[in-house]
């Protein structure tokens, strides 16, 4: 899968460059911001599989994660919309001039900076993450509690994201971008670099997050999951590691909202939606639970899934992608992945 997403990574924009747009080779600017959702999303899954598959911590909250990262970046693409000011920063958003604003608030004040926006967009999940941890790990608040109130926290952040009194744009949302870093973000070209910019940072995530699973820290956290009681007879701070897990994971489910927003053009509350969340948990289900490269397997497919079949039948999709969910948990407990090696094992023996 890994390689699959680093040739892409070459062979995307080598075409583009290369060949006329007539070219049977041409790669469209369609399938290009469709794959590069896909890979926004499978990035999303592998955070989520760092959490659940490796902590035991369900989370049916990272979709206000991935949300909260697609609005950090929203709002630096908005601000690069209009007239400038007189020292060169630009002025209000055009939805708060709608609004009879008079001035920025002051929590959109260094967002016209491109490095400001992404850390922004990395760093208030991961604290939104840190707060809601230290208080339900501490109170020892563990599983169907836990995911219960991670939704409704989701559920509230949705509401309040749908007020115009917040300053990000209401029921609308942010949308009507025109360029990110000067570059215009309609081009062709810049589709491609944004596609190969999540390719790679998927790859360099995916390192990341096996060498942590690989390591000390990854073997504890693992036995947390399968033995908490145990790892807090024995001396283990078991609320530091799950806590540290779970701000990596919003980490990085942050980066991938704000990586998506430039591919879609759009972000509204609506990506708060639990119905969201639940979606990611399935993707990593079907795809394998504790394997990093399962997670990244089932967003992609299902992802692709999901595209093909709304189009087809789009009043059935929900009850198959539930049906799909409720046959993997009952015959695929360990999702595809589990069944690639029980088919490859059973072959092995056979020879």
């Amino acid at each position: 899968m890994i390689a699959i997403i680093l040739a892409s990574c070459v062979i995307v924009p080598a075409f583009n460059l290369l060949v006329p747009e007539t070219s049977a080779f041409y790669i469209s600017s369609y399938l290009v911001t469709l794959f590069g959702k896909y890979l926004c999303f499978a990035l999303l899954a592998l955070a989520l599989d760092l959490a659940w598959g490796f902590c035991g911590i369900l989370s049916l909250g990272h979709g206000a994660f991935f949300a909260l990262g697609g609005y950090g970046m929203g709002m630096y693409l908005m601000r690069q919309i209009g007239d400038r000011g007189v020292y060169g920063d630009p002025l209000l958003p055009d939805f708060m001039v709608f609004l009879d604003w008079t001035e920025l608030p002051w929590y959109w004040h260094g967002f016209n900076y491109f490095w400001f926006a992404m850390f922004m967009a990395a760093f208030i999940p991961g604290l939104l993450a840190y707060v809601f941890g230290w208080l339900a790990f501490r109170s020892r608040v563990t599983g169907v509690y836990l995911s219960i109130i991670l939704q409704a926290l989701t559920y509230a952040l949705m509401l309040a994201f749908f007020r115009n009194e917040m300053g990000f744009g209401g029921n609308n949302g942010l949308t009507d971008f025109k360029e990110i870093v000067g570059f215009n973000l309609q081009s062709d070209m810049t589709r491609a670099i944004l596609f190969v910019a999540a390719g790679l940072l998927l790859i360099i995530i995916y390192i990341i997050c096996r060498y942590i699973v690989k390591s000390k820290f990854g073997r504890v956290v693992v036995s947390i999951r399968d033995a908490e009681t145990r790892m807090r007879f024995i001396g283990y701070k078991v609320e530091n590691y799950k806590t540290s897990v779970f701000v990596l994971s919003a980490l990085i489910a942050g980066i991938a909202g704000a990586l998506y927003v430039p591919f879609v053009g759009i972000i509204n509350p609506g990506e708060f939606a639990p119905l969201n969340s639940i979606e990611i948990v399935i993707w990593v289900a079907i795809g394998g639970r504790s394997t990093l490269y399962g997670a990244v397997l089932g967003a992609v497919l299902v992802s692709y899934a999901k595209t093909r079949f709304t189009a087809i039948l789009p009043e059935a999709w929900l009850f198959a992608l539930g049906g799909l969910f409720v046959f993997v948990t009952l015959f695929l407990p360990k999702g595809l992945v589990g069944l690639f090696s029980s088919i490859k094992n059973s072959v092995v023996k056979r020879k």
